[in-house]
């Protein structure tokens, strides 16, 4: 729906966005959708492809990576602090995105149907 210079778009992950009535945007589908269903098999196939296994930083030792250690299936870390990125920030359950971006004026719904609180 229009509302003056702007319009009303419903995202395909449900968060209802304002976009002004003069963009211009491609409709449609990428191509080669299937590329997704290609189920490699085995591991030697993955090598072919020059692609290296990735042992998680969850399972190494505490010298090898900031979340290994601890006994049997710990959280991460031995369990005696948060998961963090390399760069030191919270790597689980912390909201990413940017209070004071300035594009948040823009979006009406969020995408997990909560309306955004416009200050």
């Amino acid at each position: 729906s229009r509302d003056g210079d702007y319009a009303q778009i419903k995202m395909p992950s449900g968060e209802i966005r304002r976009i002004h009535c003069k963009c211009q945007a491609t409709i449609g589908q990428v191509g080669n959708t299937d590329h997704e269903k290609i189920i490699i098999g085995k591991a030697g196939r993955s090598r072919h492809l020059g692609r290296r296994p990735m042992t998680r930083g969850l399972v190494r030792n505490p010298v090898d990576h900031p979340n290994g250690g601890g006994n049997g299936k710990s959280k991460g870390g031995g369990g005696r602090q948060h998961l963090v990125s390399p760069w030191g920030l919270l790597a689980k359950g912390y909201k990413t995105r940017n209070k004071h971006k300035t594009s948040n004026k823009f979006i009406l719904v969020r995408r997990d149907g909560r309306p955004n609180k416009l200050k």
